[in-house]
């Protein structure tokens, strides 16, 4: 005789948990930040509230872990810089892909929700910084390390001061409105850059 198998649990958590990340950048995008709940989430992704209390202990939580979701691959694994041996091919890779992420209108709104919230929220702040900003920082601080191995960037470089040297300008610029995102502009952030930290 054969049994038959029961539900796939493990998938159906998953569906779950992507609905609920799906809500929670929708609710965000429409509504402020402040009036976003829980129980909203949980309502429009078709689940209980105590589903998403199981997996995440509040509302900033979940907005973080949606957030994050972006950043993942299709396995779900957290995104890497590509490493092909060629910094500057590299870098002008993921800043257009930058550039191109935030002309997306839906990420756009989404982004500039949460950040007006971080000012606000010191626990979403936080989470922000511990679970995305930060893992982000490292990795992109280890295509920098790679590239000093190499002799590509000098090995006294600051990296952190390298990465804002990429990363501010295009924020402000896409926060305050106040020039064209254009990939012309991320290359010359790379070019600017790395003529800063050469060897």
């Amino acid at each position: 005789m054969s049994r038959e198998k029961g539900p796939d649990h493990s998938r159906r958590k998953e569906r779950s948990r992507q609905a609920i990340l799906a809500a929670a950048r929708a609710l965000v995008t429409e509504e402020t930040y402040e009036k976003v709940t829980v129980e909203a989430i949980a309502a429009r992704a078709g689940v209980g509230k105590q589903t998403i209390y199981r997996r995440w202990p509040s509302k900033s939580a979940v907005v973080v872990a949606a957030l994050l979701a972006l950043s993942e691959d299709a396995d779900g694994q957290s995104v890497t810089l590509p490493d092909t041996g060629d910094l500057r091919a590299d870098l002008v890779l993921v800043m257009r892909a930058t550039v191109e992420e935030f002309a997306d209108p839906s990420f756009d709104k989404l982004i500039r929700a949460v950040n007006t919230e971080l000012t606000n929220d010191p626990t979403l702040a936080a989470e922000y910084r511990e679970k995305l900003a930060g893992p982000l920082d490292e990795a992109k601080k280890a295509r920098l390390r790679s590239a000093q191995k190499a002799g590509q960037l000098a090995s006294d470089a600051d990296l952190d001061l390298a990465l804002e040297m990429l990363y501010a300008p295009l924020f402000l610029r896409w926060l305050h409105r106040s020039g064209p995102l254009t990939t012309a502009y991320a290359d010359s952030l790379v070019d600017a850059t790395l003529r800063a930290f050469a060897p």
